[in-house]
């Protein structure tokens, strides 16, 4: 593969799994400030370490173990800060951090599947409704309706959708 091919794989794997490993972090450190210190210096070893990454395994997964050992580090260079939490907490802070990553992320799936399955109009009203572009009020005057009965319908189609996530088995974890 050549350089070009593997910093676009790179990119496009990093560009997926960002997301989650800032919120990651964000669970080990205690400011944001920390985040981007650590997010940076773990972006720098996860593209010099990008060769030894095995194609169809987890990226996320990958990147949290690097990010993981990056958090350790830091918490070295700051060991003189009385916030820092031991080597054992953070461990199992990470491995709980981890294990919540995967059931969100199935959790995450399964609500685009069953989000999928509602009817496009019903699809676009949910959106509007969480958007900050429109107010209910005036999405309901949009719509036709009274905000009192969009509220209802939206809370149909939230019913909905929660039926939908339970049957599918993504909160029986949870």
């Amino acid at each position: 593969m050549s350089e070009k091919d593997n910093y676009g794989l790179f990119i496009k794997e990093y560009g997926k799994a960002l997301p989650a490993l800032r919120a990651f972090l964000r669970q080990l450190l205690p400011t944001w400030h920390d985040v981007d210190e650590v997010l940076q210096e773990t972006s720098i070893v996860l593209w010099k370490k990008f060769d030894q990454f095995e194609q169809g395994t987890s990226f996320s997964a990958w990147a949290s173990m690097i990010a993981r050992f990056e958090v350790l580090k830091y918490r070295r260079k700051k060991s003189r800060d009385r916030h820092v939490f031991s080597d054992e907490t953070l461990a199992i802070l990470a491995e709980e951090c981890l294990d919540m990553e995967e059931k969100l992320a199935e959790q995450r799936q399964t609500l685009k599947a069953c989000f999928a399955k509602l009817e496009e109009k019903q699809r676009i009203l949910l959106i509007q409704s969480y958007s900050r572009d429109l107010t209910i009020k005036e999405l309901a005057k949009n719509e036709g309706k009274t905000p009192g009965s969009l509220y209802k319908v939206l809370d149909r189609l939230r019913v909905k959708l929660m039926k939908c996530i339970k049957d599918n088995g993504a909160l029986a974890h949870g």
